[in-house]
């Protein structure tokens, strides 16, 4: 057996229940079991290879470039997919190259933009029933919202259906009254969700001493399936339960409760009768302008209000913007700037925003200012309240442009992401690389003048560097502080020392300034993600101006 089968196999052991997508070079490759399972989902080709022994090994690959749709069928299918990367590069691994599993996707716990739509939560839930009474839990970690109810269970059902989580985690044995072919079940240890257990996981994960702040204290059901949860999130992607810092406890008697028959035949979010398409209310009320007024609109349509003082607040908001036709033709175009900044906010704290992301937050927060023009008029008393949560975020706008360039190529470290002037040490940097690439650039010309060498050229390879190359015919013309490098078919390269040093400063610069930048740009989202409260009631308070808008 080789050395990398034997790597694989004791990674895959630690993760039977998934797809293991193993990197190897450009590849994720998937070997036995996997890759015949992937052949026949993803419609690729099942080859094979030998890794020792007689008999040779199934293997289906995917392109690294390309992963993100292959893994989106996956998903879509309710697989549960491992990515296993290469945490070294080849050439700094004496033996094979290290490689562990740094996420497991789930369907309930995709973060990617592209997997994911963009005016609908994607919930991962969980379930306890005892008796008559069931707990329900449900977080979307792309926005950071995680909530939790204890029910009859009776109610249950309407309320699965009115959540359509995208994966539902049901302990070992326990079944629910009406389960759905359409939903994804995951079964978890019973263990985890016992109330004392569920419990302490809580207690530890909000870092309190009790949960009467979050109303579900005296609610065993609603804590088991919620510290369920945080239990499975700690195992899949632990970086996402740093973003859940609340769970709002409701009661399903605060809003009209609306059966799947109902929800079919209303046909709120789901037309024709058998719910696979056509006109929908949602698609005729929906004129919002943000991702995040369509999932707020989406949500209200599953969830009826019954309090008449909060549906007086709605009705009052939705008369101002209805009154004034120029008023919300202008809070709509202004509103049209606006990113998804809960789903934004979230990335930047797990550490994969993009330069271009935070960009998009920086308008959105210029669009603050503009907003607040048209609201701030004397008839805006309906909406004084909403207009509060939207404050400017002066000093976050001015961070982005000082620190982004305007127009980013590249990733962080590739040298062209933050601007000139926020760092002097990568100024320094960059102008040092600088004046030596331009010392190279320079060579070829002033070392055809030195030696009388025409066709004396200066060139680049992985390999050997920096080199100068003479052909065969100019050879007697060598200077004697030229050291030859590499013999070829019709010439030599040589290198000097003073080409080598102008090479060390490139190389040298070029590693500085890919680690400083990335630095940098991961204390710019530091700082941002300090105000990620404030920013969080930013994004409320566009969803909620977004949707009042769209009704008037």
């Amino acid at each position: 057996m080789t050395p990398i089968r034997r790597q694989y196999l004791k990674i895959k052991q630690q993760y039977l229940d998934a797809i293991l997508l193993f990197r190897m070079g450009d590849f994720y490759e998937t070997f036995d079991d996997d890759a015949r399972l992937a052949s026949h989902e993803l419609d690729i080709v099942l080859t094979s290879r030998s890794m020792g022994g007689n008999a040779k090994v199934p293997m289906a690959g995917i392109p690294a470039h390309a992963v993100e749709p292959y893994l989106a069928r996956l998903i879509k299918k309710g697989h549960k997919v491992a990515i296993c990367e290469q945490l070294s590069a080849p050439t700094d691994s004496k033996g094979i190259v290290e490689r562990d599993v740094v996420r497991v996707v789930t369907p309930g716990t995709v973060l990617e933009p592209s997997l994911l739509e963009q005016t609908a939560n994607n919930y991962l839930a969980a379930v306890v029933i005892e008796g008559n009474d069931a707990g329900l839990s449900y977080v979307d970690i792309t926005t950071g919202e995680f909530a939790t109810a204890q029910m009859s269970l009776e109610e249950l059902g309407p309320e699965l259906e009115r959540v359509a989580p995208a994966e539902i985690l049901l302990p070992t044995g326990q079944e629910l009254p009406h389960p759905r072919s359409d939903h994804i079940y995951t079964p978890i240890p019973p263990a985890c969700v016992v109330p004392r257990v569920a419990q302490q996981c809580l207690l530890d994960h909000f870092g309190v001493v009790t949960l009467e702040s979050f109303g579900c204290e005296a609610l065993p059901l609603a804590v088991g399936a919620s510290g369920a949860i945080i239990e499975y999130l700690a195992q899949t992607r632990k970086a996402s339960t740093n973003e859940l810092t609340s769970l709002n406890t409701y009661s399903t008697s605060a809003y009209m409760t609306l059966d799947q028959q109902t929800r079919r035949n209303l046909e709120l979010v789901q037309g024709g009768r058998w719910g696979g398409g056509g006109t929908t209310l949602l698609s005729i009320l929906d004129l919002t302008k943000t991702s995040l007024g369509g999932r707020l609109l989406r949500r209200w349509l599953g969830q009826p209000l019954l309090d008449l003082g909060e549906l007086t607040v709605r009705q009052d908001a939705v008369a101002f913007f209805f009154d004034d036709l120029l008023q919300r033709e202008s809070t709509q175009s202004t509103l049209s700037r606006v990113t998804d900044l809960e789903r934004v906010l979230n990335r930047i704290r797990t550490g994969v925003v993009t330069p271009r992301e935070l960009l998009g937050l920086k308008a959105s927060l210029e669009a603050i200012s503009a907003l607040a023009a048209i609201l701030n008029g004397q008839d805006a008393e309906a909406i004084r309240w909403l207009v509060a949560r939207v404050q400017p975020r002066d000093n976050l706008v001015a961070l982005i442009n000082a620190a982004l360039d305007p127009d980013p190529s590249g990733e962080p470290g590739d040298g062209k992401v933050i601007n000139p002037g926020f760092s002097e040490d990568l100024d320094q940097l960059r102008s040092a690389s600088q004046d030596a690439r331009g010392y190279i650039a320079s060579l070829e010309l002033s070392e055809r003048e030195r030696t009388g060498i025409k066709g004396l050229k200066v060139g680049y390879n992985r390999v050997f560097g920096y080199y100068i190359e003479v052909s065969s015919s100019y050879l007697s013309q060598v200077p004697s502080d030229y050291v030859r490098r590499q013999t070829l078919v019709g010439g030599e390269r040589y290198i000097t020392p003073d080409l080598k040093e102008h090479e060390s400063l490139i190389l040298n610069a070029k590693e500085r300034v890919s680690d400083l930048e990335r630095s940098l740009f991961k204390g710019v989202c530091q700082q941002i993600g300090e105000e990620a409260r404030a920013i969080s009631m930013l994004a409320d308070g566009f969803a909620h101006i977004d949707v009042y808008a769209s009704l008037a």
